[in-house]
């Protein structure tokens, strides 16, 4: 899906009639238009976390300098996006928002760079692509890393060169745009298993903003929740309508998985089936996949990997074999390699030590011949 929108970001202040949350809310544009919710459509910044995060979006929006957009799936990285652009010199300019990958590997280039008369089957006409499209303002690249290796490549060379190719041409165009991208994936390790260019890694990273999950921002929880009781109770033309302190209650206590994306959609449906003024935790239905997380604790909810790394390096302590080091070693080298393809430059890379070490001590576990 791509969205092309020249509307400007909307904030509380230019909305009187949602119920104001007190910290500032943001919202993407024409939202009322929209039947359903298919991407998160607003956040606030009242949480500790999120009030550092807009002073960082206010400090480095002004300029020109490319942006990378870190975050899980519906952390609102295009609402950010959009702040962006309106904070930057470029706010009157469009604001292009292209889902990378939405396109087929044989379409994306038609898509960003355009294409001439003739260029492939079905082009009947020239087509100018999204980065012409967004001259003079800001082109959002959501999912970045699913981006071919192929088209990474022509991406660098746009973005060296401030000009693009369409297919089926020899001459290039000359654009001034803004680059701004997100994805939900830790392209570091992209970088490291071969998956993702390097020097685009590095040409996009010159900024790097990272979202805050919904459950790392509990101050903002409640805001939103009642933003979007707003927001659904006005398109459905309910009365006013409150949530009870035990409903509250269940919004906090929730991990949401989905982030901002899944509360909206809860609110939605809970004001759907609710049989009074106020929404009562019993409107407030969750998946079953949210459910199940509910059921590991508070405690396990909040395990980072390396926490749950040291649990089952407590495990092998309690079962510890003469050679307990070096098994803990080769596990890792073996993972790495693994998880590189078998390509040893890059996992030597990924876990910081020379190809010599790793490949002596992979041999040395048979993960490979020494003939290789």
């Amino acid at each position: 899906m791509n969205h092309a929108s020249h509307s400007s970001f909307v904030s509380d202040d230019d909305d009187d009639d949602l119920l104001r949350s007190p910290g500032p809310l943001l919202t993407l544009p024409e939202r009322r238009s929209l039947t359903t919710s298919i991407r998160a459509t607003a956040t606030v910044f009242e949480d500790p976390s999120s009030v550092a995060l807009l002073e960082r979006i206010r400090m480095v929006a002004p300029s020109d300098a490319s942006i990378l957009i870190i975050g899980e799936t519906g952390t609102g990285k295009e609402l950010i996006a959009r702040h962006v652009h309106e904070l930057s010199q470029r706010r009157h300019g469009p604001f292009i928002a292209v889902n990378c990958g939405a396109f087929s590997e044989t379409l994306v280039e038609s898509e960003l760079f355009g294409h001439e008369k003739g260029a492939f089957t079905g082009a009947f006409s020239s087509k100018p692509g999204w980065f012409e499209a967004a001259n003079g303002g800001t082109i959002f690249l959501d999912e970045i890393g699913d981006l071919p290796l192929s088209i990474q490549v022509k991406l660098l060379r746009v973005l060296q060169e401030r000009e693009v190719v369409r297919l089926g041409s020899r001459k290039s165009i000359p654009i001034d745009v803004r680059v701004l991208a997100a994805t939900n994936v830790r392209l570091q390790a992209a970088v490291a298993a071969g998956h993702f260019r390097e020097d685009l890694f590095y040409r996009l990273n010159v900024v790097h903003l990272a979202l805050p999950t919904l459950r790392d921002r509990p101050g903002d929880i409640l805001p939103l929740a009642r933003h979007f009781v707003e927001e659904y109770r006005h398109r459905l033309g309910y009365s006013p309508i409150t949530i009870s302190p035990e409903a509250e209650l269940k919004l906090l206590r929730h991990a949401w998985p989905g982030n901002i994306r899944e509360l909206e959609n809860v609110v939605h449906h809970a004001l759907l089936i609710a049989k009074g003024h106020v929404l009562q935790e019993a409107d407030l239905q969750l998946s079953s996949m949210t459910v199940q997380r509910q059921g590991i604790g508070e405690e396990a909810r909040a395990k980072t990997p390396q926490q749950a790394l040291g649990e089952v390096l407590r495990e092998l302590f309690n079962e510890a074999g003469e050679n307990l080091f070096e098994d803990i070693e080769d596990t890792v080298m073996r993972e790495a390699f693994l998880f590189c393809h078998r390509n040893q430059v890059q996992a030597a890379k990924l876990l910081g030590i020379s190809r010599n070490v790793l490949r002596s001590r992979l041999i040395k576990s048979k993960q490979i011949s020494a003939l290789k």
